[in-house]
């Protein structure tokens, strides 16, 4: 990693190269490249200042000083997260303390433990383990356990593990040190902090146009948020005798509930969904929607669960991408999709895409094939987009070709787009199968599925900017070093914002790797922001659904999808792109109609 970040920082700074395209950027040669290129060239000029190319010694030397060491900080940070998630264990020798788990769960524990060499049933951190018991178990003491480990990861209050250990594997001194460099970072680039240059290369122009945003959608969405709380307490009190409820009670008291109003519980839905059974169906669907054939190749993979698959078109190879999905201890959490290489033309020969796509389902167990909640099918679809926007492009040109060169805050538009699909009853129909019957999914069972989309949307909807005001402000308007903490930053957003509240132990932040790791920082906000964008695409295709030649409409939707937003990458700026498509300005509409928060004003809340 080193002499990676070195490698880049030096390029970044290359005063011969960086005067070089700034004498071709003012040439006739560069009037007369297409705009595409010269769109290529203005970002290289870009990429060059944020580089550090204008800053002189001894700046220039600390800025590439701070590159490095905010790389070696967030390896350590992400490092640190699944080594503090791997080292927690409950070994649970009672039975009955295993209540309301459903048998897979239950299983899997067994199978853990039997790894481990022991008997009874053993829970860990990872998400496949923790979230059957916060969801399920009616054991309380066990999802406060639970709980309590999972919110305390890599902090100074971790469970696990014990001592000097828990203190090396702490990220709180890893994120002052970031922050206190980013803003130094800034300064040196002559920049007020460092969200204005995180924001250089998005669509959003500046924090105060993104905290609007994330205000305007919070005011939205509150009274939403304040209904499902009042309501979720009301039934906590009457139906399980939790008066107080607790942060390890959302989650379950949130599944029965559901399961009371919708008669159904995700883990009755996951016997319907086998990844064999998905990955078809969204094959199937991709291949329907952009014309192309995806089948199964061949080439070295890194673990036996990984496989390789090839996509042609026309009987012509159009990219590769590998699929890793199965959670294992030595894997870092969550999903992700990224590029192993990007398309480009040299010297007349094309060279072809390959993505992987990398997710954490539970693994197969007691025999049977991976079984996946209708939530793990919609991040297979969310990822899935990411890789079509990837291996579909069309552009030749390296910087600007799939993924390259798209805005931070456009880059979720196909991946969330793709989730609208879980929700189309004859695509969900085609890929379901009981795994003990091989019945399809029921459509009485779908409808309420559909009922229950929105259960909650409200809180869920103020959770996402929660994390996207917490993110810009320490970015924005937060002193690294000054007489206000992280904490006290994170206290007051959920102040203003949220309707939950965690315990004042929770350390959130120690594992929000998001924006200390994983290259969201003050640019979590893309998240909803491309929501936006990605529910009012989807609009275009329920509208053709809606005509009478529909399937003639959707083919022709899907291939405007096709030319004007997949397959230009980051050719042209993304609001082009969406402007082609839609014909107009993105407009929030539809993502409050899909969120089912349409109504004129939610209801007061009830305290009765």
């Amino acid at each position: 990693l080193p002499k990676v970040t070195q490698f880049w920082t030096e390029l970044s700074q290359h005063e011969a190269l960086f005067e070089k395209y700034k004498a071709f950027a003012a040439s006739a040669q560069y009037a007369q490249l297409s705009p595409v290129r010269r769109r290529i060239v203005d970002h290289a000029l870009r990429d060059f200042r944020l580089g550090g190319a204008e800053l002189k010694s001894p700046a220039r030397e600390r800025f590439a000083e701070l590159q490095d060491r905010q790389a070696a900080l967030g390896q350590k940070f992400s490092e640190n997260v699944l080594d503090a998630t791997n080292a927690f264990k409950l070994r649970v020798t009672d039975p009955a303390e295993l209540a309301g788990l459903h048998p897979d769960a239950i299983e899997a524990a067994r199978e853990a433990s039997q790894g481990d060499g022991h008997e009874g049933w053993t829970f860990t951190l990872q998400f496949p383990s923790y979230l059957p018991v916060m969801q399920y178990a009616a054991h309380r003491p066990l999802r406060e356990r639970i709980y309590r480990a999972y919110a305390t990861r890599a902090s100074s209050n971790a469970l696990a593990p014990d001592g000097e250990a828990a203190a090396a594997l702490d990220n709180a001194p890893i994120i002052d040190e970031l922050l206190a460099l980013r803003h130094e970072e800034a300064g040196l680039l002559g920049y007020a902090n460092f969200a204005q240059v995180s924001l250089v290369p998005k669509m959003a122009e500046s924090p105060e146009q993104v905290m609007k945003f994330l205000h305007d959608l919070a005011a939205r969405a509150r009274p939403f948020a304040e209904r499902d709380m009042a309501e979720l307490r009301r039934f906590a009190a009457d139906e399980l005798s939790l008066p107080e409820l607790q942060a390890w009670d959302l989650a379950f008291a949130s599944e029965k509930l559901k399961e009371a109003r919708y008669a159904f519980s995700d883990q009755t839905v996951k016997q319907f969904f086998q990844l064999p059974r998905v990955l078809d169906g969204l094959f199937s669907l991709i291949e329907r929607l952009y014309s192309v054939r995806i089948a199964p190749d061949s080439a070295p993979v890194w673990h036996p669960d990984v496989r390789f698959f090839r996509v042609e078109r026309d009987g012509q190879l159009v990219g590769q991408f590998y699929t890793d999905l199965y959670a294992r201890a030595s894997k870092r959490p969550g999903a992700w999709m990224d590029d192993a290489r990007s398309r480009r033309r040299r010297h007349a020969a094309l060279q072809t895409p390959v993505a992987y796509l990398v997710c954490n389902f539970q693994p197969p167990v007691g025999g049977r094939p991976a079984l996946l909640t209708h939530d793990d099918v919609t991040t297979l679809f969310h990822e899935f987009g990411h890789g079509l926007h990837h291996l579909l492009t069309r552009v030749d040109d390296l910087a600007v070709s799939g993924i390259s060169g798209v805005e931070w805050d456009a880059v979720e538009l196909p991946s969330q787009f793709m989730e609208n699909f879980c929700w189309e009853w004859d695509i969900v129909a085609s890929m379901s199968a009981h795994v003990e019957t091989g019945a399809p999914l029921p459509r009485e069972l779908f409808d309420r599925m559909l009922a229950a989309k929105n259960f909650q949307s409200g809180m869920a909807t103020l959770r996402q900017i929660e994390f996207a005001l917490f993110d810009m402000r320490l970015h924005a308007g937060f002193q690294p070093g000054g007489a206000r903490s992280v904490q006290d930053v994170l206290d007051e957003v959920r102040r203003e914002v949220a309707v939950v509240v965690p315990p004042p132990w929770n350390r959130f932040q120690n594992s929000f790797s998001h924006i200390f790791a994983g290259g969201y920082s003050a640019g979590y906000y893309s998240y909803k922001w491309a929501e936006v964008l990605s529910a009012d695409a989807y609009a275009a295709f329920e509208e053709a659904m809606a005509q009478p030649d529909a399937p003639a409409r959707v083919a022709e939707t899907g291939r405007r999808f096709l030319d004007e937003i997949l397959s230009v990458g980051g050719s042209r700026p993304a609001i082009d792109s969406f402007r082609a498509f839609r014909g107009r300005d993105p407009e929030l509409d539809a993502l409050l109609r899909h969120n089912g928060m349409v109504e004129a004003s939610a209801p007061e809340p009830s305290h009765a």
